[in-house]
């Protein structure tokens, strides 16, 4: 399945870079998705596969600490990525006399690059917060990756700042797009009252 997820998002990348003709904001913002989809797996099923395939179970803590800022910058990277091509798709439908000065090639790169910026930034935070905690006990977790809220369960000191700041990118990222695609269809709705679909 690993395979199979690197091949055919390697694909989807090649066959439309060549392409000008796929040379618009909505295949810029899939091939980010399919480097995103790659760079998560790749994350984590290579650490899964040799535990697999070697006796040996456990990782180093340094390990850990890349694996957790990978999957948290790839999860956050996707939900704001996912809301920029929610923005995409609506000036496409909704105002396509408008799109191609809304949405050129200095408007989409910046959104892509922005999305990866946030996702990394904010995984940079929960990260750095998570390994200055002291642990404690035999730093046994159970899990087949290393995750954030699994290392702060080893944690000896206080983690309501982790808690906190979990929840509050939580809220944002996944509150985030779906308040995009709320205010979107708003807008639509507003310019376009007739329509019996918004």
């Amino acid at each position: 399945m690993y395979l199979v997820t690197l091949l055919g998002n390697g694909v989807l990348i090649l066959v439309t870079i060549p392409d000008s003709r796929l040379h618009k904001p909505m295949y810029f913002f899939l091939r980010n998705l399919s480097l995103l989809d790659i760079c998560y797996t790749a994350s984590s099923v290579p650490l899964v596969l040799d535990g697999f395939l070697a006796p040996q179970e456990t990782i180093s803590f340094s390990t850990c600490a890349v694996q957790m800022f990978l999957s948290f910058a790839m999860a956050g990277t996707e939900c704001v990525l996912l809301s920029m091509m929610a923005f995409d798709h609506y000036m496409a439908t909704c105002n396509p006399l408008r799109y191609p000065a809304v949405m050129s090639k200095a408007a989409y790169v910046p959104m892509a690059a922005g999305s990866w910026a946030i996702g990394g930034a904010a995984s940079l935070v929960h990260t750095s917060l998570a390994i200055l905690l002291p642990l404690c006990g035999d730093n046994i977790i159970n899990h087949f990756t290393c995750e954030i809220l699994a290392v702060l369960k080893l944690a000896c000191a206080g983690i309501s700042i982790n808690v906190i700041s979990i929840g509050v990118t939580n809220v944002i990222f996944q509150g985030g797009p779906s308040s995009v695609h709320l205010c979107l269809l708003c807008l639509h709705h507003c310019y376009h009252p007739e329509d019996p679909l918004s």
